[in-house]
């Protein structure tokens, strides 16, 4: 794709060729990390911990500890699921600090995590309530208004999706309008060999958009999707 949408990485030279993206390749990457981490930290537990696992158990409890205090005591089993995706979105917005295209600038990455999350709503909402009480809800408080219940929870995962996509992918693009820009101010003044601006001012940017708007985004993110399954489970 040209412009600021993900570029082909490669293709699998099978069926005539299957392109694959940057956003694969990062999201793969991301998740190797991931499994890595999970792997060490798992490894060679003691009843007094020590070192990486004092960090691995502050983690694990920082993510419990948020998950009983959003959704309840009683849903404390969420709490692996939450962490895990609030890990991947921290680690995917955080991505473009390495000058690499973050898989959440992508809509189809947001989408299918606020696919996920929209499953699990009505999922658990069922289990929880009974198929009866689940589809009552949906003809409260009154029974016209049916069609107006059904628009607002299809409008969940979109909203999800697009606010994290936009974002994220604003940020994107700016920061990349932002070197452009630079790189011809540069030019014009003879400075293309040293590239000055470049190295200097994009920081600011980076450090707002990449890392205070995606440590943010992820919370966002993560505390909307307990909120909506809480909720409906209740």
């Amino acid at each position: 794709m040209e412009g600021f949408g993900p570029r082909i990485a490669f293709e699998l030279p099978i069926f005539g060729g299957i392109p694959i993206s940057d956003t694969v390749v990062n999201t793969w990457i991301i998740m190797a990390i991931l499994i890595a981490f999970a792997v060490l930290a798992s490894k060679k537990l003691e009843k007094i911990p020590k070192g990486f696992q004092n960090v691995t158990e502050a983690i694990v409890e920082s993510l419990n500890s948020l998950t009983v205090q959003t959704m309840g005591e009683d849903k404390l089993f969420f709490a692996p699921y939450m962490g895990t995706l609030f890990l991947f979105l921290l680690l995917a917005n955080l991505w473009g600090l390495l000058g690499l295209r973050q898989p959440t600038a992508d809509i189809n990455t947001t989408f299918g995590l606020a696919i996920m999350t929209f499953i699990a709503i009505h999922f658990f909402g069922a289990k929880s309530k009974g198929i009866g009480g689940y589809l009552k809800g949906f003809f409260e408080p009154l029974p016209f208004l049916f069609p107006l219940n059904v628009m607002g929870e299809l409008s969940t995962p979109i909203s999800l999706a697009f606010r994290l996509f936009g974002n994220m992918v604003g940020g994107f693009i700016i920061i990349g309008l932002l070197y452009g820009g630079l790189t011809s101010l540069s030019n014009m003044i003879g400075l293309s060999f040293f590239p000055i601006f470049q190295a200097g001012v994009p920081i600011i940017f980076h450090l707002y958009f990449d890392l205070f708007s995606g440590v943010l985004q992820s919370f966002i993110f993560v505390m909307l999707s307990m909120v909506f399954i809480s909720m409906q489970m209740d």
